[in-house]
């Protein structure tokens, strides 16, 4: 249960500026101040990472340009169907990055690393399949709903796909390395 625990709080803190983001907008309703707090949660991030001389990693570099670059633009055009549009980009750019090999190690505790190394590959690019689908499902979401009816689905499927991606994730790495570690001790 520790390891779950581990592997959840790393993936809430690379989620916090989208979870904060899409609990803004739902609570105020203000798109702006929603943005505003998500990018300003990013930049705290890294510098938090910064301040305690701790290692940023590729995806959260990602993570903030993404959140900085399209918040930038949301504040520039002020259109909501860009608005609308602007994720299926970013859960394209993410997908690429995702289809790098072993991007998902630092998600694993050291376990997992040890005796399911093979499924956090395949996972890692099950991930990147979630975020291109996500992109498709995107774009016909923004093109055939209003603003607050896609803001609804869009947070529901963003944060359910993952949730429920990750919990799939940990119930078959953990029942596989549980298999696989007592395989090895058995033939031992």
């Amino acid at each position: 249960m520790k390891d779950l625990f581990q592997a959840s709080r790393v993936l809430l803190l690379d989620m916090a500026s989208t979870l904060l983001f899409l609990a803004a907008y739902v609570l105020t309703g203000n798109l702006f101040l929603a943005v505003a707090l998500g990018m300003a949660l990013g930049i705290g991030q890294i510098a938090w990472h910064f301040a305690h001389k701790q290692p940023v990693e590729a995806l959260q570099w990602l993570s903030l340009l993404i959140i900085l670059v399209s918040g930038t633009a949301t504040f520039l055009t002020d259109d909501p169907l860009f608005v609308m549009l602007k994720p299926t980009v970013i859960y394209i750019v993410v997908g690429v990055v995702m289809l790098k090999r072993g991007w998902m190690n630092r998600y694993l505790p050291p376990i997992a690393q040890a005796t399911v190394p093979d499924l956090g590959i395949t996972f890692g690019y099950i991930w990147a399949g979630l975020m291109f689908f996500s992109a498709a499902l995107n774009i016909v979401l923004a093109l055939s709903l209003d603003v607050a009816t896609w803001a609804a689905v869009k947070s529901v499927w963003a944060i359910g796909s993952k949730v429920g991606l990750f919990l799939i994730q940990y119930a078959v790495m953990k029942s596989t390395g549980i298999r696989r570690a007592r395989a090895m001790m058995a033939s031992t």
